[in-house]
């Protein structure tokens, strides 16, 4: 079968949504090595994260003609059909909750992977554009794809809701993490990690941009609870709330125990999981939440929050709590810290939990919604 990707992020973004597109080529490639893999993006540029991706029959495919090259916003929602259709697609595959405007009338099936409707659901967290053009694509994909693969459980219910969706249209297929965790770090990336940043012995770590929907300030006010050896350490770019969480562990006196850290070398980041002591991920709602199995992957004790698709990711492999429950947190937090049976029962469980987002699951995942819609397993 001839394949077709929406490429733009798996070639273009090396962070979230080009993660996703780049795991689901390559498990896909990899597990069904007898198909053809066509990845259309507007351009392209170097990367050494393209290599797991660009393997076997998988090639890139760029706009050829001048007007294309020209205007590629206009190529990639709109013009790529005459593409896909010169280049023999039998199926297309919209990763990032978007597919081209007249592929429904094209004989070429297709698919869309949404990941999250975090807009509509907290609209306070977005600018009014940004909703917009978010609900007009993610909308309009979703009524027109053949099917839907939802990233969660939790994404599948919202798609139900907010679009009106029937249920047996989507299917739940997880994400998975990157490949340079199922390597452990050694010593050498753990001090320069270390070192980069002038890490504390003993810390609480979270990752992801810090944005009032990531909950920092739920660890902030824990943290006056724990014991003053545990700091807390998080790790993504930085907005305005950063400044009112810093404000925050200042007025309480924990302001030496707070460390905010930016422009942390991906290839180290799973250096920066191994040296915490926990981690939290309080977020108010996620699509699916890729730092929880990547902390379970890691092999350090986990605490997240209820009320979105956060258990979903951990399973049995994590402490979960309200996200405005600070007693709550404070409580989960020392277990973690100090019950050793505990940790040791979370991380077995956790072992077992990370083998539902190994690429050969996923992959198969896949091919069983791709064989829904043309009636052929890869």
């Amino acid at each position: 079968m001839i394949i077709g990707f929406d490429g733009k992020r798996a070639v273009l973004n090396f962070t979230g949504l080009g993660n996703y597109s780049r795991f689901i080529i390559s498990a896909l490639n990899r597990t069904y090595p007898d198909n053809t893999y066509k990845v259309f993006t507007p351009k392209a540029k170097e990367s050494g994260e393209l290599e797991s991706m660009l393997h076997g029959n998988t090639a890139i495919n760029l706009p050829q003609r001048f007007i294309d090259k020209k205007l590629p916003s206009l190529w990639r929602t709109k013009r790529i059909v005459s593409d896909l259709k010169r280049e023999g697609v039998e199926l297309y595959h919209g990763l990032s909750n978007e597919i081209p405007v007249g592929i429904e009338e094209s004989g070429i099936k297709s698919i869309v992977t949404i990941h999250d409707l975090i807009f509509l659901r907290y609209p306070e967290y977005y600018k009014p554009i940004d909703r917009k053009i978010y609900d007009r694509k993610f909308r309009s994909a979703s009524e027109r794809s053949d099917r839907i693969i939802a990233v969660s459980e939790c994404t599948k219910r919202d798609i139900i809701s907010f679009y009106g969706i029937p249920s047996e249209k989507i299917d739940v297929v997880y994400q998975g993490f990157h490949p340079i965790f199922a390597v452990a770090p050694g010593e050498s990336e753990k001090r320069e990690i270390a070192g980069m940043h002038a890490l504390p012995k003993r810390f609480i770590l979270c990752v992801g941009t810090v944005e009032e929907r990531k909950n920092l300030m739920l660890l902030a006010e824990a943290l006056r609870i724990l014991p003053d050896d545990i700091h807390l350490v998080a790790a993504g770019r930085r907005t305005p709330y950063a400044e009112k969480v810093e404000k925050y562990c200042s007025e309480k006196g924990v302001s030496k125990r707070l460390h905010i850290i930016e422009g942390v070398p991906f290839r180290l980041l799973p250096a920066l999981y191994s040296l915490a002591s926990v981690f939290a991920y309080p977020s108010r709602f996620e699509g699916f939440g890729i730092p929880i199995i990547e902390a379970l992957q890691t092999g350090i004790p986990v605490l997240a929050a209820t009320g979105s698709c956060l258990e979903e990711a951990g399973g049995d492999g994590a402490l979960y709590v309200n996200p405005d429950d600070t007693e709550a947190a404070a409580d989960a937090l020392k277990r973690l810290l100090y019950d050793t049976d505990l940790t040791a029962k979370l991380k077995t469980a956790g072992k077992e939990q990370i083998r539902k987002f190994s690429p050969e699951n996923i992959a198969n995942g896949v091919n069983e919604v791709y064989r829904k819609v043309t009636g052929k397993s890869l």
